[in-house]
């Protein structure tokens, strides 16, 4: 059991860094689909997500998120960040685990757009819909679907890694 954790720890950072560096993950989490998987809080590991927002966070669950398979992932975005209009290649399914996600579709960032997601609250996006999104507080939200997932800014010059 000790030597899976850490395997999937490992896993975790690869894709995470991935995400990080080039908008989506090319390494792929232990999970494979072939056996069920059970995940505890604890063996969660997060990385930082500048392509999110400047000191976001991610953990992978479930990957690779460039291939056409399923993925599971969590975000932890700080208070006061802004998530500039973008688009995905893939089906969005947004959950929030803890605090408020504010969160819109559209291409031009408009906070007054946003609902108010909290705890519990669900978002589907369809493929290659814009959207945006704001938190005031530290809040987790998890995302699967189907891959491959990435991330566009509609505005190069918005995207967090380049400023």
């Amino acid at each position: 059991m000790k030597n899976s954790s850490i395997l999937f720890k490992v896993s975790l950072l690869g894709l995470a860094f991935a995400i990080g560096s080039a908008g989506h993950a090319a390494a792929q989490s232990v999970y494979s689909g072939e056996r069920p998987h059970m995940v505890t809080s604890d063996q969660i590991t997060w990385t930082d997500a500048p392509a999110v927002a400047p000191g976001a966070k991610i953990a992978v669950i479930e990957g690779p998120l460039n291939k056409a398979v399923p993925f599971t992932f969590r975000l932890k975005i700080p208070a006061n960040s802004k998530i500039a209009p973008h688009t995905h290649p893939a089906f969005e399914r947004v959950t929030v685990l803890e605090g408020t996600f504010y969160f819109s579709h559209g291409d031009t960032y408009e906070r007054t757009k946003t609902t108010a997601l909290g705890p519990g609250s669900v978002a589907i996006m369809p493929p290659n819909t814009p959207m945006f999104g704001y938190t005031k507080e530290d809040t987790v939200i998890q995302l699967h679907g189907i891959g491959p997932w990435g991330l566009t800014y509609l505005n190069p010059a918005h995207d967090p890694r380049k400023k």
